[in-house]
């Protein structure tokens, strides 16, 4: 017997000037009905996504898409059937219109960090966790003590950042171990969370919020080495590898270098355009890395990317 091939379908995040996504309320008499969602609807047959969203989109909420970029692409499998569904979930930043809700359902503008999962379909929960990822991550350089560490911690959690990838590569696993769960201690109460940079396998022993390849362990790995739970991302430079994160699971990555850096030779910067026209290949958040300044943060978000990260970038 062969498995049926998923459902196809078009979902759209509306993002407004204040950062917020507009949302649409299932009809009660619907399939889940009562629960939210984000606006979409099946491809017809020959169809590709855009102009399926665009069409989605202009029937049910009277808008039309200016741009869009692509998010993240989403397979889940119902429990109580043979069925399943691939989102494919576009970020729409500009659009024409104001949003309506032509086919009588309702629809609200809400803000990222009041999207309650338990409020939206099992399948919309990924969206929901790519949406919660922060514009900025940090990334710590290497540093020659543990009390230069938490300094370099303390500036950054009074520079506003809530996600910081602890990459020590000066040191051995224990070592690292014992500066994670320290520096994880020092962050306590500050709402900031932190990703290791070694094997996946620590991850439970140190309370981390999730993992970061390196691109040369991306390549060595088969499967998402961590649970759905936590965070995995990857160090990518290129399609091949941003294709390889995105068939692991990976919830996003970064990319680079897009801008000079004294780690590489002249020329061999992607520039904003590459970086985006790779980034359009792939449906993952995508982070700017490499000479990335602090006020590049609305160029990475024209060019597609989700936002930007760096080691001396919010030092």
């Amino acid at each position: 017997m062969t498995t049926p091939s998923p459902i196809h379908v078009a979902v759209g995040v509306l993002l407004n000037a204040a950062g917020e996504v507009l949302i649409s309320r299932r009809h009660l008499d619907s399939h889940q009905g009562g629960l939210w969602e984000f606006p979409g609807g099946k491809l017809e047959s020959g169809e590709d996504v855009q102009c399926a969203l665009k069409r989605e989109l202009e029937e049910e909420l009277g808008i039309t898409p200016l741009r869009c970029s692509p998010l993240k692409k989403i397979l889940y499998h119902y429990s109580y059937s043979d069925k399943s569904v691939l989102l494919d979930v576009w970020i729409i930043p500009q659009f024409i219109g104001e949003p309506k809700g032509l086919e009588g359902q309702a629809v609200e503008w809400r803000s990222i960090p009041t999207l309650p999962q338990r409020e939206f379909p099992v399948a919309n929960g990924q969206i929901i966790k790519c949406l919660s990822l922060p514009r900025e991550i940090a990334i710590t350089p290497d540093v020659s003590s543990f009390d230069r560490l938490q300094s370099l911690l303390q500036l950054l959690i009074g520079r506003g950042l809530k996600l910081i990838q602890l990459r020590q590569t000066q040191l051995d696993s224990a070592q690292y171990l014992d500066w994670f769960r320290r520096a994880r201690d020092s962050c306590e109460g500050s709402g900031v969370d932190l990703i290791l940079n070694q094997d996946p396998a620590l991850l439970e022993r140190c309370s981390a919020a999730g993992f970061h390849a390196s691109a040369s362990r991306l390549q060595q790995l088969t499967q998402r080495p961590i649970t759905e739970d936590a965070l995995f991302s990857a160090s990518c430079h290129n399609l091949e590898e941003l294709r390889k994160a995105e068939a692991l699971g990976a919830d996003f990555v970064s990319l680079s270098p897009v801008c000079r850096t004294e780690k590489y030779a002249e020329g061999e910067q992607l520039g904003w355009d590459k970086f985006q026209a790779l980034a359009d290949k792939v449906s993952l958040p995508v982070y700017a890395l490499g000479g990335i300044r602090r006020s590049d943060s609305d160029t990475a978000r024209f060019h597609g990317g989700h936002g930007i990260a760096g080691i001396k970038t919010f030092l």
